[in-house]
């Protein structure tokens, strides 16, 4: 569906309205129009299609549409390298042609080249251009009550001592402790999880695994999993060393001797002394 109208720093839904020398006019239904320019064009692009792209604005502060998209759009956070220093702010690498500027009073500590960062990328109410800020955590709302195991995005900001600082839905700060971590994560990953509990004080606790029985069956699907491509023979068992078992099955010890037991009781596997063997 077309947009009635453009909208900077978000995917828009425009109409090809004609074809010029730069490139070719996308028009929104209330007439506004904008330029994608020569570098965007296809030869498959005709009058009157419906394109997807995103709105920004150039150097001469004119709106310009894309149909790449940047790392991260209007009110999203995301990971940026810094490119360029400048007296009044910094400019990151946020996947366009224009870099996005981090001005001086929007940063935690002077930027350098060669940084990664984690922004939020906003509207300037004063500029009218988007920019990215550092000081996000005016952006940050206070959770409502949300139900365990419900699936949510997970954006890796920072490790801390208990395991990792998340945003949550883009919308909230989440930990998600080190101890139920089983896969490797890095600053700037994006994950999917589930809420663990919003506690009073409105933090949240989050999992990258189900909990309960939910999170029972999971951790059995990887063992029969691993066990068919292994055509049904694993030289591990309840003795295993744990860092094996972190490695292979991406399992804490605990977690794999209680779905070892699962899949026993069900009759889907034997364990002896030399391993883990399929029915």
């Amino acid at each position: 569906m077309i947009n009635e109208s453009i909208i900077l720093g978000e995917i828009n839904t425009l109409r090809i309205d004609r074809f010029v020398v730069p490139g070719l006019f996308l028009m929104a239904e209330d007439e506004s129009d904008l330029l994608l320019p020569n570098q965007y064009v296809t030869d498959e692009m005709e009058l009157d299609q419906e394109l997807e792209v995103f709105v920004y604005t150039d150097s001469e502060d004119r709106l310009v549409a894309t149909t790449h998209k940047p790392v991260a759009m209007r009110d999203e956070f995301g990971f940026f390298e810094v490119v360029d220093t400048a007296s009044f702010g910094a400019f990151v690498d946020w996947g366009l042609p224009k870099d996005l500027l981090v001005p001086k009073n929007r940063q935690r500590t002077p930027m350098k080249v060669g940084e990664k960062r984690f922004l939020r990328v906003i509207k300037d109410d004063r500029s009218e251009r988007l920019i990215g800020v550092e000081k996000i955590s005016q952006y940050l709302q206070k959770p409502p009550m949300i139900n365990s195991n419900t699936p949510v995005s997970l954006l890796v900001i920072a490790k801390t001592p208990l395991g990792f600082k998340v945003i949550v839905d883009n919308l909230y700060e989440g930990l998600l402790y080190k101890d139920e971590v089983f896969q490797t994560l890095n600053i700037g990953d994006f994950v999917n999880g589930y809420i663990k509990m919003v506690r009073k004080d409105g933090s949240i606790d989050v999992s990258l695994q189900k909990i309960g029985g939910a999170r029972k069956s999971t951790d059995s699907e990887k063992i029969m999993a691993l066990l068919r491509e292994k055509r049904g023979i694993l030289p591990y068992n309840y003795k295993s060393d744990p860092e094996t078992i972190k490695d292979i099955f991406g399992l804490s010890r605990k977690a794999f001797k209680r779905s070892l037991t699962s899949l026993i009781e069900a009759g889907k596997i034997e364990v002896n002394e030399k391993g883990i063997f399929k029915k």
